[in-house]
């Protein structure tokens, strides 16, 4: 391709970004943005398929019976905290960076695949089928994003071949996230006896459970994943049921966070923690497995070639519940993802698109050498 097409491509994609931005998407409520990105290609006269609050499209040149490259990152924010200064929805640009909320994640990432599926879709003999898909409620892991785009079954006939792969956005600054976490949430109950406060009586469970969040806080498993490093667990809640002070707390409630290596299963890490502790442990979802692609995949391989670190993501995304294998990769720094006036580099914008365009004329090279 041009020179030309490739810098329209990158203009194409700041323009787009700085739309998205504009326009509120939180989890459970995409539409809005869905119907932008719809106009967007439907204007590229490319047609877009729509499940819930998710969209899809092929490459204009689609041949049945080809493996599938899936280009895929959602549409949907967290909230803005509090700590913003600026206008989350005015994408300002400013000393060579855009704000706005969900520019890093995953906006960025979003246009520049959107680009880059639009750099392809008029090329001819490509040895996969190029998808793009905007998912919806990927920061809440929700029914309704990635899970219910895989069960349409006009989308899995697009997409499901025992050769096809998929390509995350998420900030990465580019490197290739091969592995990544999965995530268990556990709703941990500990329970005492309730009794006056001003007695001897009963059995507090806040002071039970403190001794259970220190276990959380200090246990070390055993097994340590080569990519992805030691299991994480952490306490991010505590709650009672109690509102009156002279009452010792008969129930005592702990959220925690488990981050989960490909070194145990989950149905392993809850085996161990009930082991260890005495209270009632129930995982809110297993859904979210830890995941890892080859390091020897070609799409892996071709990222390589163009300089790029292998490494394990110690977060989640919708790469966990895809069927398919995936590489998250995408452009900006992950830091910035959820913080207060986050922003993005232009340069990174621009250096996302080259790279996805680079990745895929890569991936597509190295395929048709295998196959020749």
């Amino acid at each position: 391709m041009q020179d030309k097409n490739l810098h329209t491509s990158r203009e194409a994609a700041l323009y787009c970004l700085q739309k998205l931005v504009a326009i509120p998407a939180l989890s459970r409520n995409e539409a809005a943005r869905a119907d932008y990105i719809t106009s967007f290609l439907e204007n590229k006269n490319v047609t877009v398929r729509r499940v819930g609050q998710n969209i899809w499209a092929v490459s204009k040149n689609f041949k049945n019976g080809l493996p599938a490259l899936l280009l895929n990152s959602h549409l949907d924010t967290v909230a803005p905290n509090k700590g913003y200064t600026l206008n989350p929805y005015d994408a300002k640009i400013r000393d060579g960076k855009i704000y706005g909320l969900g520019t890093t994640d995953a906006g960025a990432s979003l246009v520049c695949l959107l680009l880059c599926f639009l750099y392809f879709s008029d090329v001819e003999n490509l040895p996969f089928n190029i998808i793009f898909a905007a998912s919806a409620e990927e920061e809440i892991s929700g029914s309704g994003g990635i899970s219910l785009l895989f069960r349409d079954e006009d989308f899995r006939n697009a997409v499901m071949h025992d050769r096809s792969v998929a390509i995350v956005g998420e900030p990465t600054q580019l490197d290739l996230a091969i592995a990544e976490k999965g995530l268990l949430v556990l709703d941990v109950e500990v329970t005492g006896q309730a009794g006056h406060a001003a007695r001897e009586e009963g059995e507090n469970a806040i002071y039970k459970a403190i001794e259970i969040a220190d276990w959380f806080r200090t246990y070390k498993f055993s097994r340590i994943s080569a990519l992805l490093g030691e299991m994480k667990m952490t306490v991010t809640g505590f709650y009672t049921a109690n509102t009156a002070h002279n009452v010792v707390p008969a129930l005592c409630t702990l959220m925690v966070d488990v981050r989960v290596t490909d070194a145990y299963t989950h149905e392993e890490v809850l085996e161990e923690i009930t082991h260890h502790i005495k209270a009632s442990v129930r995982p809110r979802s297993t859904r979210l497995r830890s995941t890892c692609i080859l390091d020897t995949h070609p799409l892996v391989a071709a990222g390589v070639h163009l300089g790029k670190r292998i490494y394990g993501s110690p977060t989640s995304s919708d790469k966990a519940l895809m069927p398919i294998p995936a590489l998250k990769c995408g452009p900006g720094f992950s830091g910035q993802s959820h913080s207060a006036d986050e922003f993005i580099l232009l340069e990174d914008i621009y250096s996302g698109v080259n790279f996805y365009i680079n990745l895929v004329s890569e991936f597509a090279h190295s395929c048709k050498q295998n196959n020749s």
